[in-house]
């Protein structure tokens, strides 16, 4: 690729000199027809150097996508990540294309030289505008070595609750495909401060836990059997078979529902399985949920739900109530005043007495 560069670096010399339309050394170069030569000494300069900036950015183009093509698989053999794969051919034409940016300086005539900053305008630059890419490519770098994620794997982001698959990963920024879909660019700066848990990195299985809460008088070892067969019964749940490892412990495969705590309103059952792939969490737990509700409709199983009992007995004390007449002027106003009277007696003192209630001398009621 440098000996190309190199050749090419000599033809545009050849062709422009320094002048941009004859050779450097006075004449045409003498492969070129006579016709050529004339219509190049009538072009204007600046139309050469566009024509030639164009080809090389063709050539440089034409070029990256033979390397890309030549040295794709074996790339891709050789890190096994697709991310690193992507990442090694975006550096593969991102070289090409810079040589090409220099050899198209050239012939307008600029060094790299000229493109040195003094200090004090470069930090400006660096601090103001380029801080926080440079960020960004640095944590790029970071996620690319960790590998919390791989383009593929099915990814949560626990901040926003909200649930993708990656797409891809550059220097720059991860593409997330969300369930949704819709896509959601995330710079690489700010997705290290993330909490970003990981369905598919190693084993699809992923273990989740469904709450069912069942009343004190309901069969509470019958109802432990309906939810666990429940859950065997619906696709996509591991049935059974050997116990799956995650770190150093190893938990059973098949449902298994555990008694989790007795609670105010019932007793909380906690059943835990494992779905085989990650994606449709929410549809296993739905047929989880409603092949359990089935089950338990001829069975002795209840499903509590909040409420109260309020019980009075001897000991739940006793309240004193006095019933006496209150003066004509401290009474409110009625505002039914006017109207007639429901009965024949107007006046409370003229009511018949209770014949039931007897009342001792103080004027409180008598308890047997």
């Amino acid at each position: 690729m440098v000996q190309w560069l190199r050749a090419l670096a000599g033809a545009v010399a050849q062709t422009g000199g320094q002048d941009g339309g004859t050779p450097a050394g006075g004449g045409a170069p003498s492969w070129l027809p006579e016709g050529l030569v004339r219509i190049l000494d009538a072009t204007p300069t600046p139309v050469i150097q566009l024509a030639q900036s164009l080809v090389v950015i063709a050539l440089a183009y034409a070029v990256s996508q033979l390397l890309v093509r030549l040295l794709g698989r074996r790339i891709a053999r050789r890190f096994r990540r697709p991310s690193l794969t992507r990442t090694a051919l975006r550096g593969i034409r991102g070289i090409v294309f810079l040589f090409a940016a220099f050899t198209v300086m050239g012939i307008y005539g600029y060094g790299l030289a000229d493109l040195t900053l003094s200090v004090a305008v470069f930090s400006a630059v660096v601090g103001v505008i380029l801080a926080p890419i440079v960020g960004s490519v640095i944590s790029g770098v970071f996620l690319l070595a960790d590998q919390p994620y791989e383009i593929g794997d099915m990814i949560e982001l626990a901040d926003r609750n909200q649930r993708g698959f990656v797409e891809d990963i550059t220097l720059r920024y991860t593409k997330i495909f969300t369930l949704d879909n819709t896509f959601l660019v995330i710079p690489n700066g700010t997705m290290r401060d993330r909490d970003v848990v990981n369905y598919s990195a190693e084993d699809t299985r992923t273990r989740q836990s469904l709450d069912i809460l069942v009343t004190y008088e309901s069969d509470v070892p019958r109802a432990r059997q309906l939810a666990e067969d429940a859950a065997r019964n619906v696709d996509d749940v591991v049935g059974g078979g050997p116990r799956i490892r995650v770190g150093a412990a190893r938990y059973p495969a098949g449902p298994t529902c555990y008694i989790d705590e007795f609670g105010d309103h019932g007793i909380n059952l906690r059943l835990r399985y494992w779905v085989e792939e990650p994606y449709w969490l929410l549809r296993v737990r739905s047929r989880i949920q409603t092949t359990f509700a089935e089950a338990i409709a001829e069975e002795d199983v209840e499903i509590a739900y909040p409420h109260q009992h309020h019980v009075f007995d001897e000991t739940s004390g006793e309240m004193q109530v006095g019933v006496h007449d209150r003066p004509a002027a401290d009474r409110p106003e009625r505002p039914d005043r006017g109207r007639p009277a429901r009965s024949g007696i107007d006046d409370p003192s003229e009511r018949p007495p209770d014949p039931s209630a007897e009342r001792d001398g103080d004027g409180d009621d008598e308890r047997p």
